[in-house]
């Protein structure tokens, strides 16, 4: 259900480098959330980097929506880059597993293609 790397980069360096490989991959960012700086203005002490990295590529999601609009409710994929246990991690939740919840065999073979791309954007970004 869970896809998730480790990597030596601080939270920055990977969210750089995630910008570049979702870029690289034909993806778009369309919107990071920085969940430390979000709850610490909200009054909520919150010491942990997280940057949840909003990501699409509307070639993909047009298939999906074109079958089913219910599933506009997990869109857009999400990736996660937070610091846990001294260590910065990449992680976001398989498509596949996502899209399995809205009974749509038709769309398996987008969901595992997008997977496999989100699954590359992520060993990329976290790469050397």
């Amino acid at each position: 259900m869970l896809i998730k790397l480790s990597t030596d980069k601080t939270v920055s360096d990977a969210a750089a480098a995630l910008q570049v490989a979702v870029q690289a991959n034909h993806f778009g960012v369309m919107q990071v959330h920085n969940l430390k700086e979000t709850m610490t203005k909200k009054g909520v002490e919150f010491a942990r980097e997280c940057l949840i990295f909003e990501v699409c590529q509307p070639q993909q999601a047009k298939k999906v929506l074109d079958a089913d609009m219910s599933v506009s409710t997990a869109l857009p994929c999400r990736i996660s880059i937070y610091e846990e246990d001294g260590k910065t991690m990449l992680a976001t939740l398989k498509p596949t597993t996502l899209l399995a919840m809205f009974n749509t065999p038709q769309l398996e073979g987008v969901a595992q293609e997008v997977e496999a791309t989100i699954l590359k954007i992520m060993e990329e970004a976290a790469a050397g």
